[in-house]
């Protein structure tokens, strides 16, 4: 049997810039990326805290150490600048492997 768990969580990350004018997804800061675990191109969930708002794309990766959190295309419709979002992206394994898992976890903006 096959479950799907978290895999990858970027907590509180603060959009950065929303550009309507792009062909779609979720641009993030490449380190971060990486220190969950996010592959670009990757499909995720997005939690707005702002606005409560939940929707699905895919990540690009933002230049390293940038701090960037875009909004691209009818995302940028979801969220402003300013607002703290919940980027979630998950994994289908074996429920054998299930025992133990632990999610990849970055918190950011810590208030």
């Amino acid at each position: 049997m096959q479950v799907t768990l978290l895999k990858s969580k970027i907590l509180r990350a603060k959009v950065t810039d929303a550009n309507i004018d792009y062909q779609g997804s979720l641009g993030i800061d490449s380190v971060w990326m990486d220190e969950v675990g996010l592959l670009p191109y990757e499909k995720i969930l997005v939690g707005n805290l702002n606005s409560g708002d939940r929707f699905e794309t895919y990540v690009i990766p933002c230049a390293a150490d940038s701090g960037s959190i875009n909004l691209n295309g009818a995302a940028a419709r979801l969220g402003e600048v300013g607002d703290l979002l919940v980027i979630m992206s998950f994994a289908e394994v074996d429920a054998s492997e299930a025992e133990g898992w632990e999610p990849k976890i970055l918190i950011l903006n810590r208030t």
